[in-house]
């Protein structure tokens, strides 16, 4: 089963400018994504599209490509008449939100994937662990890098499950890389990546009571640290006054 699971959210590869054609527009993606989850680019703010080229040293057109492709993953928005801006950050009744749809089918299909593992599942949830391990977040490419693979780990699992109104609703979400926006300068890498292991442990051994029980103390954290996040966001501006 795990080679019939697509790719979801390819491996970060921020580095330097490759060929034209596909490959510059995955780079010109990369450079966006990591912009635009550090809040290089904040919420909100106007994306100039000249002078992401000017930065980049590209043309318009793949910066264009990356930028319908960040729209289709609700990152950024299309304003008529003004051009792209990068969506609002999450608000804390869309965060409990979020969260309550994601216990609700999560923990469910991490049991399912669990008695669907097989050797091609294996070795992708075993890449995906080493991946974030070895991911330190002091740069926002690094962190980018963890955020997209954080995606395509619970991605996978929703795969795995084998059911498709599951996987459907959590392609629909497009939730990984807000959440990770929200928890950029927190240690969110370090305490995920830890969870990570024990979920992945629960799947890769085919125990599905485990693999709920991981996944869902994950979730339970996850809120937890976005709302902590929260929190320090609404006490800064008092702090600074």
């Amino acid at each position: 089963m795990g080679s019939a699971v697509p790719q979801l959210y390819p491996p970060l590869a921020r580095s330097a400018r490759p060929d034209a054609g596909p490959t510059l527009v995955q780079w010109a993606y990369d450079h966006l994504l990591s912009m635009l989850v550090s809040m290089e680019i904040a919420p909100g703010a106007r994306i100039g599209i000249d002078a992401v080229a000017r930065k980049l040293g590209i043309s318009q057109t793949p910066i264009r490509e990356a930028l319908s492709r960040l729209e289709a993953e609700k990152l950024v928005n299309k304003v008529p008449n003004v051009g792209y801006r990068a969506s609002n950050q999450m608000t804390r009744a869309e965060v409990n939100d979020l969260f309550e749809m994601r216990m609700l089918i999560e923990p469910y299909a991490s049991r399912r994937a669990a008695a669907a593992m097989d050797e091609d599942a294996a070795t992708i949830l075993s890449d995906l662990e080493r991946e974030t391990r070895d991911v330190h977040a002091e740069r926002s490419a690094a962190y980018a890098s963890f955020a997209s693979a954080d995606a395509r780990l619970h991605r996978l699992v929703a795969h795995l499950g084998g059911n498709r109104f599951v996987a459907e609703a959590m392609e629909g979400l497009h939730a990984h890389l807000h959440i990770f926006r929200l928890l950029y300068s927190t240690n969110a890498p370090q305490e995920a990546s830890d969870e990570h292991a024990d979920l992945i442990a629960a799947l890769l051994a085919r125990d599905g009571d485990g693999a709920e029980q991981a996944m869902r103390h994950h979730l339970e954290r996850s809120r937890a640290r976005m709302l902590r996040a929260l929190d320090a966001l609404e006490a800064a501006p008092a702090v600074a006054g």
